[in-house]
């Protein structure tokens, strides 16, 4: 069970069914008949489930003709699978048995238990189509909008019974994305959820709750990584592709922020990225970029404008080469800290590069200072490093995949030619970055487990789900709140500290919950005791 969600009025419900302490599992359990309402990208994957998954699915649309078309094309996915061995034919053939184009979205509804709307994301519209849905669906229909972005609560306002609406979310290929958002708004009867959810794991996918709150669960916790990223290429830390390498081959994404932006175009990504920040009230950790905003303005949207981040040429994107050894003669390092000396120092004398052992470096060396967390390097040459012949490392993953060199202003290219030639013998790839409070790597993590922790902090959603959202709908390895615990909270919190006082940017304000759990010894993925547990 999601459990209650502090909305809606016990007592509503299909009669016999689920009521005021009743098991909202018989609605999941019996319900047999769905109606899918627009037959777009979503509409046809949400009925290619849901009729996979048992259940009698009514396909509508005001486009007549294409529900004839989603009902062909949904068959014929039927056939592929069972053609690669993924469905028997058997089974493709009781699929297809259970699609039934009804045409019309208002055609008479003998008996529907959900009807979810895929239409297009227009408030106006939704709120029409759902008035008109509530004058004909049985009294027992659940009305479930499939929508983005807007507010579940807003759509279900134009309603005489607000109660039997909520947010079923659905992501995009619906039959591979495991996650489904279930959201209730501020009416929404307290067994709904519930029963959604049940019905989403009878499909076979994953339900979370998610509040009706600006992004909802997962573009929300979203803004994290490509915010922070939008910040470091404005303040020309890196380049694109020296951030989506960084966050492929040190944090494990699978796609970098760069390219993700790209691939669901800035004609969408800044719209939402604006529509976030002014929903919770120009909340800095949300705040878009200009960037974001020159780029939709001059039409770089990415891979569907052949140009975003990247050129495209028949779809598949350029890359800049990754760089070269350069021409110089290698020069001893020196690390200014020992465990660095121990692991990547190890890593470059295996590649027969010398590595000075003593407290102070020669005058012939180059110097490799920390950048993730401690300071700048520009901080530390002032503190008395020769700037001529000093760079940063960022040690705070090590050095496993991807290593991150840091120049300072002060720097003698030739020294830097010199470190980037020793650290490239090692056999790892380098990204050369511009210096900064904080590595690109740390910045980014540290903002999305920020950005997970605020969504805790409000008890928008629990730890769980929070997690569970981030790892499916967005693919990130971990969840933010696990993964913080992963690295270690009280270092995440040093990285928002040294952010937050380099910079003063309030972007960098560490989340309550953050700081609690640290202070207390308690994990980030730990809800702890609540008032609640005294009262009852």
């Amino acid at each position: 069970m999601l459990g209650t969600h502090g909305g809606g009025e016990p007592g509503h419900g299909p009669e016999g069914w689920a009521s005021a302490g009743g098991d909202v599992e018989q609605w999941a359990g019996r319900a047999t008949t769905i109606r899918v309402i627009g037959t777009g990208a979503m509409g046809r994957g949400i009925a290619q489930l849901a009729a996979a998954g048992g259940l009698t699915v009514e396909l509508a649309d005001i486009r007549t003709r294409a529900v004839m078309e989603a009902a062909e094309y949904v068959g014929a996915m039927f056939d592929r699978l069972a053609a690669k061995g993924r469905m028997t034919a058997a089974d493709a053939e009781a699929a297809k048995g259970r699609l039934r184009p009804v045409g019309e979205p208002l055609t008479p509804f003998q008996d529907c238990d959900l009807v979810v709307e895929a239409v297009r994301e227009d408030m106006e519209t939704k709120r029409e189509l759902f008035r008109s849905l509530e004058k004909v669906c049985p009294e027992h229909t659940v009305l479930a909008t499939n929508t983005s972005s807007l507010p579940v609560t807003a759509i279900a306002a134009a309603l005489e019974d607000p109660s039997r609406v909520a947010g079923l979310h659905f992501f995009n290929p619906v039959p591979l994305m495991k996650l489904v958002e279930v959201i209730p708004g501020a009416r929404t009867a307290e067994w709904i959820p519930d029963a959604l959810a049940d019905l989403v794991r009878r499909l076979g996918h994953t339900p979370v709750l998610a509040p009706d709150a600006p992004g909802f669960l997962v573009n929300h916790a979203g803004r994290g990584l490509v915010t922070e990223a939008l910040q470091i290429l404005s303040e020309g830390v890196a380049e694109p592709a020296d951030i989506d390498r960084i966050a492929r081959d040190v944090l494990g994404l699978k796609m970098g922020p760069c390219e993700l932006l790209d691939l669901t175009g800035m004609d969408v990504s800044h719209p939402v990225m604006e529509s976030i920040w002014t929903g919770f009230y120009t909340e800095p950790r949300f705040r878009p970029s200009r960037i974001g905003r020159a780029r939709l303005e001059a039409g770089l949207l990415g891979r569907k404008t052949g140009e975003g981040f990247y050129k495209y040429v028949d779809g598949v994107k350029r890359e800049p080469a990754e760089p070269g050894a350069p021409a110089t003669d290698l020069r001893p390092v020196w690390f200014q800290e020992p465990q660095h000396r121990e692991t990547l120092g190890m890593l470059l004398s295996e590649a027969v590069v010398e590595v000075e052992a003593g407290d102070e470096p020669s005058e012939e060396a180059v110097l490799l200072v920390d950048a993730a967390t401690d300071m700048s390097v520009a901080s530390q040459v002032g503190n008395g490093l020769p700037g001529e012949r000093t760079l940063g490392i960022d040690g705070f993953f090590g050095f496993f995949d991807r290593i991150t060199l840091t120049v300072q202003p002060a720097l003698d290219p030739e020294a830097g030619r010199a470190a980037l030639a020793a650290l490239l013998a090692t056999g790892r790839p380098v990204t050369v970055v511009r210096d900064a409070p904080i590595a690109v790597a740390p910045r980014l993590l540290a903002s999305i487990i920020n950005v997970g922790c605020g969504i805790a902090e409000q008890r928008l959603a629990s730890p769980a789900d929070i997690d569970t959202a981030v790892r499916l709908g967005l693919g990130y390895p971990r969840g933010p709140l696990e993964w913080g615990d992963h690295v270690g909270a009280e270092r995440v919190l040093g990285v928002l500290e040294q952010m937050h006082d380099a910079t003063g940017d309030p972007r960098y304000r560490p989340s309550g919950w953050l700081t609690e759990r640290v202070a207390l010894g308690l994990p980030l993925t730990e809800t702890g005791t609540a008032p609640s547990a005294l009262l009852s």
